[in-house]
């Protein structure tokens, strides 16, 4: 299993940016699917997760209203769409997956998801 991301880059504040997880050795429409991000000196943290079995959606409060999950089963690429940007969002950001339906209490926590990707920057800055 292969994730790649694409798409990142700078923003400047109140702008947009569309994120790609592309996959490869793996079907996106089963299973759980998530991105994360990490600020410099930070931990890493959750941002949205998708539980395709039944379409839930999980977003963290830091960017609900700005940011939404979505997916291309044809091209098996996740999207993360992010409005309204601001500098707080400056991170690395990584999509993980599993292909294990998880309970929804579980959705956050990095340690459930086996495969990950490389992470590509987010630069929120004018």
């Amino acid at each position: 299993v292969q994730l790649v991301e694409s798409g990142g880059g700078l923003v400047q504040p109140g702008g947009s940016l569309r994120l790609s997880c592309a996959a490869s050795g793996f079907t996106f429409s089963r299973g759980t699917m998530a991105w994360f991000r990490q600020a410099p000196g930070r931990e890493r943290e959750f941002v949205v997760g998708a539980r395709w079995s039944g379409g839930n959606r999980y977003y963290a409060d830091s960017v609900k209203g700005r940011f939404t999950i979505s997916r291309d089963n044809s091209r098996n690429t996740v999207y993360l769409e992010m409005i309204s940007m601001k500098p707080e969002d400056t991170a690395v950001y990584h999509c993980a997956t599993t292909p294990r339906t998880l309970i929804a209490s579980t959705v956050r926590l990095m340690h459930e998801y086996e495969y990950w990707g490389q992470g590509i920057q987010v630069t929120v800055s004018s």
